[in-house]
């Protein structure tokens, strides 16, 4: 049974840094790419950051340049570094994982983020 476990999430300040870290474990599967989400507070869930197993990267506009996705293939993990952060990146982030020769999609259950001063 695949699961994916989001970590990392905090209470953070306007200008500053969190990272978080998603793993994706119980698939015998080779990781083919996983998705960052974030729900903001009374809004739908939206695509943050995309990785591939191979390192292709794209970023939301308004996270570009703040934001940078890593993944550790051996580790089946994905790394969200946060920098800048604003009021409105708070919100509920969520990972997602998608698995070669696997048509389903799975998704972490969230790691909270709440940027304030």
């Amino acid at each position: 049974q695949v699961q994916v476990v989001e970590s990392g999430g905090a209470l953070g300040q306007p200008g500053g840094s969190l990272t978080l870290s998603c793993e994706a474990s119980g698939s015998r599967k080779i990781l083919n790419a996983m998705e960052w989400y974030q729900q903001a507070p009374g809004k739908e869930r939206e695509l943050v950051a995309f990785i591939s197993s191979g390192g292709v990267t794209h970023y939301a506009e308004y996270v570009k340049g703040r934001f940078t996705i890593s993944i550790d293939n051996a580790k089946n993990t994905v790394y969200l570094q946060m920098k800048h952060l604003k009021p409105e990146d708070t919100g509920v982030y969520y990972c997602k994982a998608f698995f070669f020769g696997d048509g389903l999609a799975y998704w972490g259950e969230g790691t909270l983020v709440t940027i304030s001063a």
